[in-house]
């Protein structure tokens, strides 16, 4: 009988001992993967570092080395045709840019009136549709070649359609084109172009700079090929009927600083933005222009420039808006599985905190396969067949074509054309709301924005989504009175599935459970063993 009860207690023992093993074991197996996810990162990828305030760099006002022109200024040429654009382009009816511009008028008087926005590119040409809102901001690059205000000559073609979208104004009222905020000013920086290069050689040896020359074939199509440039369509070359139109010397690849050949670096860009902020010369910046290099988990000296200056700017209640970047062969698109850790790093969108990137779309409503993705993506709008004004100096009209390698005409199109929309809706926002500040309106911007079907209503194609200015100069926002917004909703949209989802959860659910069920088992076959082995009772049953 005693033995009986020291072999039950034996079996009791063992049994406690094997359940609270069990119990120790069964956590372990589960947060090994946790362990896993929250392991540090080896650098700096999707998050750059914190902001390094001694790399703020003064605007010294010029540029940082000379440049020679290595290709005439765009130029006019005839495209055969005599078409005055009477549609609006198809970015203008599919943000209801019309309907926004009412808004705002029926509230302040104009569309963006006494609103300044910096544009900082290849420099503003004069054109009659910007009429006296067009304003010498500086040059970094070269003098200009005519006697030009500083930053008011654009051999590149680029900054002018860029701030065409942003304030554009025509005079014809059979134009359907107008700039998102045609009343605004623009405030025109000359910082990078890819007619100009680093000048080595002693200035006596320097061929002076003009363009009035014979264009090279990056600028101008070759002798003979004007006939064979595809048919404008209702977009033609020209608003004005002259039946002019343009051959801008620029790639779809977007504007790149510190391209081997070409003037522009991230300094420059650096102190142009800080003295802006400084002198409050403007309270919205426009920057179609990026720095694109493969991520390495370090930080430049020049993105630390552009990283304190865009801080600097921010503090200063400026609304800073850049491209996202086009991807190239020398600009991998970012479409590997783990979003948090890019194999291309795009300037300045990176510095999220303190930029509003925009990526593009095309006319489905679909991202645009050019725009380069990432976590740092704020928006998304327009950036296809695009419709600006003619930068070529003299021209009175419209652009829709460019020239891909001298000789192959195609559509204006990329991230660069995308932005301007956003810039002239911060204008529009800033005028209708004058006590917003920059980190509101651009909080406006985002919230209103059309979400995409993804966690959280953001990804990495469109961030938070495309614009909605109409939403965006009406709806009223619970953050702005204090209250916490909801998550946004999910909204239906003709957009790649979303990539970016880790799998970690799945893994730790699946092995929770696994180890669950081995526990349940194992108790049951501990219990049915001891009930097995259970000796029978031998006395009187009371």
């Amino acid at each position: 009988m005693a033995a009986g009860r020291r072999f039950g207690a034996t079996r009791r023992t063992t049994t406690a001992l094997l359940a609270g093993t069990i119990g120790v074991l069964a956590p372990l197996g589960v947060a090994l993967p946790v362990w896993a996810q929250t392991a540090p990162a080896d650098g700096y990828y999707a998050t750059p570092p914190p902001v390094d305030d001694s790399k703020l760099i003064p605007d010294e006002r010029k540029p940082d080395k000379a440049y020679k022109p290595t290709k005439g200024c765009v130029q006019r040429a005839v495209l055969g045709q005599n078409i005055v654009l009477k549609t609006r382009p198809w970015g203008q009816d599919y943000l209801q840019i019309a309907k926004a511009q009412e808004i705002v008028k029926a509230a302040t008087g104009s569309a963006g009136g006494g609103i300044r926005v910096a544009v900082i590119d290849t420099g503003v040409t004069r054109h009659p549709w910007f009429q006296n809102r067009l304003e010498s901001g500086g040059e970094y690059v070269a003098k200009p070649s005519k006697g030009q205000p500083d930053g008011l000559e654009d051999c590149d073609g680029h900054g002018t359609e860029v701030a065409g979208i942003i304030a554009g104004k025509p005079d014809d009222p059979e134009v359907g084109f107008v700039g998102v905020a045609p009343d605004s000013t623009i405030v025109s920086y000359r910082q990078l172009s890819e007619n100009y290069e680093p000048d080595t050689t002693p200035p006596s040896s320097t061929p002076p700079a003009s363009s009035s020359g014979t264009p090279s074939s990056s600028t101008n199509p070759p002798s003979g090929s004007e006939s064979s440039l595809p048919p404008s369509g209702n977009g033609g070359g020209s608003g004005g009927g002259d039946g002019d139109g343009t051959t801008p010397g620029q790639t779809n690849g977007g504007r790149q600083l510190e391209k081997p050949g070409t003037a522009g670096t991230l300094k420059t860009l650096a102190e142009i933005i800080h003295g802006i902020a400084q002198r409050h010369e403007a309270s919205v910046i426009n920057m179609s222009v990026d720095n694109c290099r493969t991520a390495t988990g370090s930080i430049t000296e020049g993105e630390q420039q552009v990283q304190a200056a865009v801080h600097f700017a921010a503090s200063q209640n400026i609304v800073v808006i850049a491209a996202a970047g086009n991807a190239t062969d020398t600009c991998l698109q970012n479409d590997q599985a783990d979003t948090r850790k890019p194999k291309t790093i795009v300037t300045p969108p990176w510095f999220a905190d303190d930029v509003l990137s925009v990526g593009a779309i095309d006319e489905t409503g679909s991202v645009a396969p050019f725009s380069v993705h990432g976590p740092w993506v704020g928006v998304a709008a327009p950036g296809t067949k695009i419709i600006s004004l003619d930068p070529a100096e003299g021209s009175v009209g419209l652009a829709n074509l460019t020239f891909e390698s001298g000789d192959k005409a195609s559509e204006i199109q990329g991230t660069s054309f995308a932005a301007p929309y956003v810039a002239g809706l911060a204008a529009l926002v800033r005028a209708k709301y004058p006590d917003l500040d920059a980190k509101q309106v651009v909080n406006r911007i985002k919230e209103t924005s059309q979400h995409p079907a993804a966690p959280g209503g953001r990804d990495t194609f469109v961030g938070a989504g495309v614009i909605d200015p109409v939403a965006a100069l009406t709806q009223s926002l619970p953050s702005e009175v204090g209250v916490v917004a909801s998550d946004p909703g999910p909204q239906m949209a003709q957009l790649p599935p979303a990539n970016d989802r880790s799998s970690t959860p799945m893994i730790v659910a699946l092995a929770g459970t696994g180890g669950g069920l081995v526990a349940l088992l194992i108790t049951l076959f501990v219990m049915r063993t001891i009930r097995r082995n259970r000796p029978e009772p031998t006395g009187p049953v009371r």
